[in-house]
């Protein structure tokens, strides 16, 4: 068959294309060989590269327990001492919010006639000690009987006990501090009466000093009797204690378990009623030191922090803080060494396969 000039031209046009074709076949596997393709996810849109994290491998440690609850001080005892008798304030001698010792008077009553009382009540004595030695005397020459002894020493011990009435009721014009503490409140003046049982003035004992709070019902079971504890109070200052009581019955309003911690307070800088943040020593256990920054929140609102499992998968670990330091906080709610991401940790989700790299 003889070939025309159109069927040259065809054969010619498919050999062209042949060539081109395997031609960009032999150039597209020499460029995969050189360049080969990154770790990517495939999908209906295409490859996706796989999102990066830096991460920190934290091990685990043993770390003291500490619990925080937030109180306040109180004094070890606070007493309104009360007038034991009737009469008109004289003085005053104890200065309000100064320190004053047990037995120092803080109000003093107009004696009245007590005093001459108290005379009267002393030649009595001695007038029965008279007439016994007398009687005694007599009755050793026969010329009393032993009755008469008895009767003469019966009245003398009544005479003697009634001293000792007018002593007391003229003592009881002093009204006197019952412990070393601070006057804090003066309640009667100069010229003011003072019935039986009315007040004469405040003192509290600032040393022991007591921080006090109420512990929700989960902490309360945590709290032991002479567990060390530290206050941190609003006024700056800080102050070491033991725990010396934890009540057994639960606030009916409040569900609250009181705690109290005794500290010492020897120079009184610290006062009464102040707001305190109270850390308490509840043993020791596992625990990881991480980087506050590094705390997210689940969907369900729960504290904890991101980490990349040993597949490369995204997990998520509720914690709960058991103390705080200038180097980070310490956790307890993870095992062993941990990859917790430090940076893009909020950019990913639990399940989610990533790409971790260390933190630099």
């Amino acid at each position: 068959m003889r070939l025309t000039s159109a069927h040259k031209f065809a054969i010619g046009t498919v050999v062209i294309v042949v060539l081109l074709f395997l031609a960009g076949t032999l150039l597209d596997k020499a460029k995969r060989k050189r360049d080969p393709a990154p770790k990517a996810l495939a999908t209906a849109a295409g490859p996706v590269a796989l999102p990066s994290v830096q991460v920190v491998e934290t091990p685990q440690s043993i770390h003291p327990y500490v619990v925080r609850v937030r109180g306040r001080t109180e004094g070890a005892r606070t007493v309104t001492v009360r007038s034991e008798t009737a009469g008109i304030v004289a003085a005053t001698p104890a200065v309000e919010g100064s320190y004053v010792t047990r037995g120092t008077i803080l109000c003093r009553l107009n004696v009245d006639a007590r005093e001459a009382g108290l005379a009267q009540a002393r030649a009595a004595v001695r007038s029965r000690e008279l007439t016994r030695q007398a009687t005694v005397d007599l009755s050793a020459k026969g010329y009393r009987s032993q009755t008469q002894v008895l009767q003469d020493q019966a009245n003398l011990d009544s005479a003697r006990a009634a001293l000792r009435q007018a002593e007391i009721a003229l003592e009881q014009t002093n009204i006197r501090a019952p412990f070393n503490g601070v006057f804090d409140r003066r309640e009667a003046e100069v010229g003011a009466y003072l019935a039986p049982g009315q007040p004469c003035g405040t003192v509290i004992e600032l040393d022991p000093l007591l921080i006090v709070a109420d512990l929700p019902e989960t902490e309360a079971g945590k709290f032991q009797i002479g567990a060390p504890a530290t206050a941190e109070l609003v006024s700056g200052e800080t102050i070491n204690g033991t725990v010396r009581y934890v009540s057994r019955e639960a606030d009916p309003q409040t569900r609250t378990y009181r705690v109290e911690v005794t500290a010492r307070n020897p120079k009184l800088a610290a006062r009464s009623g102040l707001s305190a943040q109270l850390r308490v020593s509840a043993g020791q256990g596992p625990a990881h030191l991480i980087q506050v920054s590094s705390l997210v929140l689940d969907s369900a609102g729960r504290q904890g922090v991101r980490y990349v499992d040993s597949g490369g998968i995204v997990r998520f670990a509720p914690l709960n803080l058991i103390d705080e330091t200038s180097e980070g906080a310490w956790v307890s709610g993870l095992s062993g060494a941990v990859k917790i991401i430090t940076v893009g940790q909020s950019y990913v989700a639990e399940g989610q396969k990533v790409l971790a790299t260390p933190a630099r």
